[in-house]
């Protein structure tokens, strides 16, 4: 699976939701693991702040990320828009302080996103399989939200307000592939006991009765809904039978849980990672979908951490090597002072660890920065083909009548410097099995516990004629 982005630039405008200030939407193609940037354009040093769950500082009405003074509200359906659609790397420029709430939902988002196109990247993506179980629960706000282990990332919400209006709501989304057809369009709602409170605290000025569904909750007068429909411009206002006003027809029954399962897809992307697992939520609301987010982050994180200690291979000098410098010459033609191997310790059918002693004698240190020698970049690689050759000789029955010429090179990062004194340890292994004599491995060299340098190398290897 690779990683994706949009294809051109597209932009929305609007007002925010609470402070009514009309923005300027502007979302934009990214570079591999960039994921999710916001920019304020509006204040002068253009700060940046990247939509992870460790930078959310509100949900009181909406999610809120921040990073030092500045700051971007009610991002929730946006993000629900982004990850649904699977794109890991986008860059939203915004001249305000909030996204523009347009029809309370995340359908233009989407439709966005569809103008824009979508485009893989050559860069691999990584989804996280959740395998234990993991809980958020917060009795006194009576919130539960649970994550199982799963196949594919699915999600159930149950909401219940308690209300004789809005009884107890479901809805579920088993592929997140169909968020645009089953979840996208759903608006957000609102109790109509909270549109004064709201009002009061001098929020929702950006709210009208076209972008939200009003459920009403309390016994009200005629005059009342006069005086709500002066308030937001609307020539009048009923109730209707299914106890919400008639500002808006609703679009599936259970549509305020399914709005409640978008904005949990939009917060938990703060997770900054795509993971299978299945979340289960009670009751859910910013404050415990972003409290879960934080979990599942630290959670992903700490496993990667386990993983890529893991990974790390363990040299051990006083160990006896599986071939020294000598047998190392029988599989390779290399010669001083071009052979960069100086002994394989282990070797198996898809894995190779070899290692390389850099001292300060090295011939190419005395024309490669002399008084600050480092290891050319191409010949760290060079190192890593030639025991990657071993790992591919290794599977003919006579690899001295074999040799093994490198076809292409990709992903090449180098990460830190290797200098005189340094030992490489050496790992590569097959990423596929070796078809038609071609092999497809992935390269990495080690200093100690740090990584040096790595790629993605193919390979094939051809006898040689008597």
């Amino acid at each position: 699976m690779k990683q994706k982005t949009i294809l051109k630039e597209v932009s929305l405008e609007g007002p925010g939701l609470h402070f009514g200030q009309n923005t300027h939407l502007h979302i934009k193609p990214a570079e591999p693991n960039t994921g999710y940037v916001f920019i304020r354009k509006d204040i002068e040093e253009h700060p940046v702040i990247p939509a992870i769950a460790d930078n959310v500082t509100d949900t009181s009405r909406g999610t809120t990320i921040s990073k030092e003074n500045a700051s971007i509200s009610t991002i929730e359906h946006l993000l629900a828009a982004t990850y649904s659609l699977g794109i890991d790397n986008v860059i939203f420029e915004i001249d305000g302080p909030e996204v523009p709430i347009l029809d309370g939902s995340s359908k233009y988002f989407v439709e966005a996103y569809h103008k824009a196109g979508i485009k893989e990247q050559n860069a691999s993506l990584t989804v996280y399989d959740i395998k234990e179980n993991l809980s958020f629960i917060d009795e006194e706000r009576d919130i539960e939200i649970n994550i199982y282990p799963d196949k594919n990332y699915n999600l159930k919400v149950l909401v219940d307000y308690k209300s004789d209006i809005l009884s107890n709501q479901f809805a579920y989304l088993n592929n997140i592939k169909d968020f645009t057809k089953e979840v996208a369009s759903c608006r957000t709602f609102v109790f109509l006991s909270e549109l004064e409170p709201l009002l009061q605290l001098n929020l929702i000025k950006g709210g009208d009765l076209d972008n939200a569904i009003v459920i009403v909750d309390k016994d009200s007068t005629q005059e009342e809904f006069d005086r709500l429909a002066k308030l937001f411009n609307k020539p009048s206002v009923a109730v209707q039978s299914s106890g919400v006003l008639n500002n808006l027809k609703l679009q599936f029954t259970n549509e305020p849980a399914r709005h409640k399962l978008l904005d949990v897809i939009g917060d938990l992307a703060l997770t900054g990672y795509r993971f299978n697992a299945s979340v289960m939520a009670r009751r859910p609301g910013h404050y415990g979908n972003t409290e879960m987010a934080k979990l599942l982050r630290k959670h992903i994180e700490i496993k990667k951490s386990e993983k890529k200690n893991k990974d790390i291979p363990f040299y051990n000098p006083d160990a006896k090597p599986l071939m020294d410098v000598n047998r190392v010459k029988d599989f390779l033609p290399h010669r001083y002072p071009f052979l960069f191997v100086d002994k394989i310790m282990s070797l198996t059918e898809s894995e190779v660890i070899g290692i390389k002693n850099v001292s300060n004698d090295e011939y190419y240190f005395a024309g490669h920065f002399p008084e600050e020698p480092v290891m050319p970049g191409v010949l760290q690689i060079e190192a890593m083909a030639q025991t990657g050759g071993i790992l591919v000789l290794n599977t003919v029955p006579d690899p001295e009548k074999y040799l093994t010429f490198f076809m292409k090179i990709d992903n090449v990062k180098f990460r830190r410097q290797v200098v005189p004194g340094d030992v490489m340890v050496m790992k590569l292994k097959l990423l596929e099995p070796i078809r038609r004599g071609i092999a497809h491995m992935k390269g990495e060299t080690f200093v100690g516990t740090e990584l040096a340098s790595e790629a993605e190398m193919y390979a094939q290897i051809i006898k040689q004629i008597d």
